[in-house]
């Protein structure tokens, strides 16, 4: 099913074995091709270098042989960096952005260069020929062979500077960041049909799907976090069946065997929903999966920030700089929430209701980036003022008056808690007069 089949895509893009996979089969066309090519022509582009070449099928097969150990000693290094990557961001930062290194594309890349040209020399290797009789060198694979060696090295060194540059922190926050921005230009349900933003029928809706009676319960039949929701498969089987649907669980939620994810009724037009023309299963609709994804799920690039910033205010790690950097980019994404215009959770096709979606709104995603972040800001007045400041940038960019009462509720339980966890009175005075200069300011 297409939603089944993006899930295993998904899968197979963010595994390690994929792209090398793909760069060994692709070595072993190019190892053919050229081998091939000298069986068939008179051109020689080794003895084009007689300096490199003399030796003949002895000396073609040393280099070779050299090559694709040094290529596999160099593959081990760089799969022993990435290991050793992973395990470092898991402890110092948070588990949840290991996917971001499984799934970085320079990382596969590299590694399938390093395994494709050992299987290129190995191939090439064994069609080498010295003996009187039937005397034949690849030099043109040879040739490839030796500058795929050369071109190794410049990997390797491309690769130790991607590493280092991708454990610093602001390289990590910054993709969470780029992340979570793309995934709140398409904030789920934005393309889920069309809104019902009319005041007159969205209230009649609801009264609509409130009404207790007449729902047909859907159960999962897997255990795992929801992933994806196949939007337009949804939308076309309620309006072929003319039912509505009510997902009873929010994108990114956890579901277990036998969870009622979809409640469904029928419409006017039709008799009892379980005489519908079920698929053989809706749960092929949405994909279900060990761990959440952030293509539909803005609270998972949130709750990514929120568990650095946690983590670097750990007592075992107690780094202040990265929370704030933390923070920081905490106060970017909200900002970016509070000018955007949240989809509306009632979803027609055009002429009447039919999917009623469960959705965070903006009040649920500054409570989700500010709350456990305050609480574990105890006795930090460093952190609390830059909560502040990420609280009044976020005050500036709301598009509605109506999403300031939680800002100025966040603002007024940071005072709170600084009067009680700040043990001098110079570090509750500071954040106190950061509290009067942006509330003269707050409107």
């Amino acid at each position: 099913m297409p939603t089944r089949f993006r899930q295993y895509w998904q899968q197979v893009q963010e595994s390690l074995w994929f792209v090398p996979g793909l760069m060994v089969l692709f070595s072993f066309g190019l190892a053919y091709g050229l081998v091939e090519f000298d069986a068939t022509t008179s051109w020689h582009g080794a003895k084009q270098f007689p300096l490199l070449f003399a030796s003949g099928a002895e000396g073609a097969r040393g280099m070779l042989s050299a090559i694709s150990g040094s290529m596999l000693t160099v593959a081990a290094l760089a799969f022993s960096l990435t290991l050793s990557t992973i395990s470092q961001v898991s402890s110092q930062y948070s588990p949840r952005v290991l996917r971001n290194f499984m799934r970085d594309r320079v990382n596969q890349v590299v590694m399938g260069y390093f395994v494709g040209v050992f299987a290129y020399c190995l191939i090439v290797l064994g069609t080498i020929r010295g003996s009187d009789e039937m005397k034949f060198v690849p030099s043109t694979a040879v040739l490839v062979g030796l500058l795929l060696a050369l071109g190794g090295v410049a990997a390797l060194i491309f690769f130790i500077h991607h590493i280092a540059e991708s454990l610093q922190t602001g390289t990590i926050l910054q993709h969470i960041f780029n992340e979570t921005g793309k995934a709140i230009t398409k904030m789920f349900p934005d393309q889920f049909g069309e809104p019902i933003d009319d005041p007159k029928k969205a209230e009649a809706a609801l009264q609509y799907t409130d009404e207790q009676t007449g729902w047909h319960p859907v159960k999962t039949n897997q255990s795992g976090y929801l992933q994806l929701i196949n939007t337009n498969g949804l939308l076309n089987w309620a309006t072929k069946n003319r039912v509505v649907l009510r997902i009873e669980k929010e994108m990114g939620a956890f579901v277990g065997e036998g969870t009622v994810l979809f409640s469904v009724r029928s419409d006017m037009e039709r008799a009892d929903p379980e005489e519908a023309d079920w698929p053989a299963d809706l749960m092929d609709y949405v994909s279900i999966g060990r761990h959440r994804n952030i293509e539909q799920d803005v609270a998972f690039g949130v709750q990514q920030l929120v568990d650095i910033a946690l983590k670097a205010l750990s007592p075992g790690i107690n780094d202040t700089t990265t929370a704030i950097m933390a923070v920081d980019y905490l106060g970017a994404v909200s900002e970016r929430l509070a000018r955007s215009a949240f989809p509306a959770r009632l979803r027609s096709d055009g002429k009447q209701l039919r999917v009623l979606v469960r959705s965070m709104d903006f009040d649920d995603y500054i409570r989700l980036a500010f709350d456990l972040t305050r609480i574990n800001a105890k006795g930090d007045h460093a952190v609390l003022r830059r909560l502040l400041r990420a609280l009044a940038l976020v005050n500036e960019a709301v598009c509605t008056d109506d999403r300031k009462p939680i800002l100025r509720q966040q603002a007024e339980l940071l005072m709170d808690y600084a009067d009680q966890t700040l043990n001098t009175d110079y570090e509750k005075q500071q954040v106190r007069d950061l509290y009067k200069e942006l509330m003269k300011t707050w409107s």
